[in-house]
C-alpha cells in the first residue's frame, strides 16, 4: 500500500510540472526581442563607461571602423581619448558619470542617435549624440 501511494505521488508531481510548464509556455512564447534602438543605446552608453574607466582600447574597439585601423593609427587615437580625459580633468575635475538618454533612429541614413548625458565632477553636463551602426549584429559608434 505504501508502495502504492507513493507510485500516485510520483506521478502528480509529474502531471505537475507539466502543467506548470504548459501554463508558461505562452508567457514565453509572447517575449518580445529587444528594441534596436535600446540596444545601441546601451552599447553607446556602455563604450563610454569604459572611455570613463580608462579603458581606452575598449573605447575604440566600440569604432565601427576599429578593425580596419592600421596599429599607428590606434595608438594615437588612444593617446587622443587619454588626453580628452586629462582635458576633462582640468576643465571640470573630470567625467563623473555616464547616463543614457534616449535613442532615436534615422531610416534615411540607416544609423541610430544615441544620446548620453555626460555628467563632470563639477556638477556641469553635457549632452552629446552617438551615430551608432550595426556591424555584423553588434552596434559599434560611428
Amino acid at each position: 500500500m505504501k508502495h502504492i501511494i507513493t507510485m500516485i505521488t510520483h506521478l502528480k508531481a509529474k502531471h505537475l510540472s507539466v502543467l506548470c510548464l504548459l501554463c508558461l509556455w505562452p508567457l514565453t512564447a509572447c517575449h518580445e526581442e529587444p528594441n534596436p534602438d535600446d540596444l545601441a543605446l546601451q552599447a553607446a552608453k556602455g563604450y563610454y563607461d569604459e572611455l570613463l574607466a580608462g579603458n581606452y582600447e575598449a573605447f575604440l574597439n566600440g569604432k565601427a571602423t576599429a578593425d580596419s585601423m592600421p596599429q599607428n593609427y590606434r595608438s594615437q587615437m588612444v593617446l587622443v581619448y587619454r588626453n580628452y580625459m586629462e582635458e576633462q580633468k582640468e576643465n571640470h575635475v573630470g567625467l563623473h558619470q555616464v547616463t543614457a538618454v534616449r535613442a532615436q533612429r534615422d531610416t534615411t541614413l540607416h544609423f541610430t542617435h544615441a544620446f548620453l548625458l555626460l555628467h563632470f565632477a563639477d556638477s556641469t553636463k553635457e549632452e552629446i549624440t552617438i551615430p551608432m551602426v550595426e556591424v555584423k549584429g553588434q552596434w559599434k559608434m560611428k
